[in-house]
């Protein structure tokens, strides 16, 4: 009876240790998505003239942005290489291989996103900006990310 009563115990914990693993990929995927709403959504939108600049959604995306560059050094746990994300893409494996790389795509994402914030005062200073911030969005994805 205590066999049983230990390797139930046992099972439930490695389940939710599971779970908790799917949670962080679902977190990361979460924060993916809105990074693109807010870069291409918002910010893009607004530069390529398809809606009137408002500061106000520059400086919430903007600190979507940064928020999200906080979080993504700890949303890529060793116990989280391998997971399969939902949908179209997933992360790749060398973001475990070459983490000191990873770290440095995620500093320079934060490093030019920080700048935008200080820069970005009207439709020229965003048209002059944004680019940076989605070419470092995108070098990351490059060498990052895998589509499924």
């Amino acid at each position: 009876m205590k066999r049983t009563i230990v390797v139930v115990c046992a099972l439930l914990l490695g389940a939710g240790a599971v779970m908790a693993q799917q949670d962080i990929v679902k977190e990361r995927q979460t924060l993916m998505k809105a990074n693109g709403r807010s870069l291409g959504g918002v910010l893009g939108a607004m530069a390529k003239g398809d809606k009137p600049y408002d500061q106000a959604a520059v400086d919430a995306a903007l600190n979507a942005l940064n928020d999200t560059a906080k979080k993504l050094p700890t949303l890529f746990p060793d116990s989280t290489k391998g997971l399969k994300a939902e949908g179209d893409y997933s992360a790749s494996p060398k973001i475990w291989e070459d983490k000191s790389g990873f770290e440095a795509h995620i500093a320079s994402f934060s490093k030019v996103v920080t700048e935008a914030k200080a820069k970005i005062k009207d439709l020229d200073t965003l048209k002059a900006t944004a680019g940076g911030i989605g070419k470092e969005c995108g070098g990351c994805h490059e060498t990052f990310r895998l589509k499924s």
